[in-house]
């Protein structure tokens, strides 16, 4: 049990790795509101900052932004492995095919539970009409499948 958490928590750290670089080119062609986590990120840190410090300081915290990320990737995580046990464990196939489209299923699992409620209530922005078109919320679904990838393929190895 300790070790399955343990093997959770780095192939989160290591799945939102990858999926932070990749959407890395999209934050610099569109900013902060072109990546729709890192954006929420941005106003939930700026509120905490805001309470803590008692200042109007509205800077983007890039640290702040990424460390809420690798938080949010890594508590995610922890709960795949079990997911990926159980799957392994129920069906006949290939550990390394059930691994990929688990990890796409529960990508796609998270995008919608973190992303689809709590965006527009967070930033005031709507992602199915966002001010920079359709782009923001495709990128951020293709980050969140390479993300669920990346943890499918990285907890078989692990497993």
């Amino acid at each position: 049990m300790i070790k399955t958490i343990v093997d959770g928590i780095a192939t989160g750290l290591i799945s939102t790795t990858i999926m932070t670089i990749w959407e890395i080119p999209f934050w610099k062609i569109w900013g902060i509101q072109g990546i729709l986590e890192w954006h929420e990120n941005q106003i939930l840190v700026a509120k905490i900052i805001k309470k803590f410090k008692r200042t109007e300081n509205n800077s983007i915290s890039y640290i702040g932004i990424f460390l809420l990320h690798i938080i949010n990737g890594t508590l995610a995580a922890l709960v795949f492995p079990f997911v990926y046990l159980f799957f392994t464990s129920s069906f006949f196939i290939n550990k390394f095919s059930i691994s990929i489209i688990t990890g796409i299923i529960y990508g796609i699992f998270l995008w919608i539970l973190t992303l689809l409620p709590i965006h527009k209530p967070i930033t005031g922005l709507s992602i199915w009409d966002h001010p920079l078109g359709n782009g923001p919320i495709i990128i951020s679904f293709c980050g969140h499948m390479l993300y669920g990838i990346t943890l499918g393929i990285t907890t078989n190895i692990l497993l």
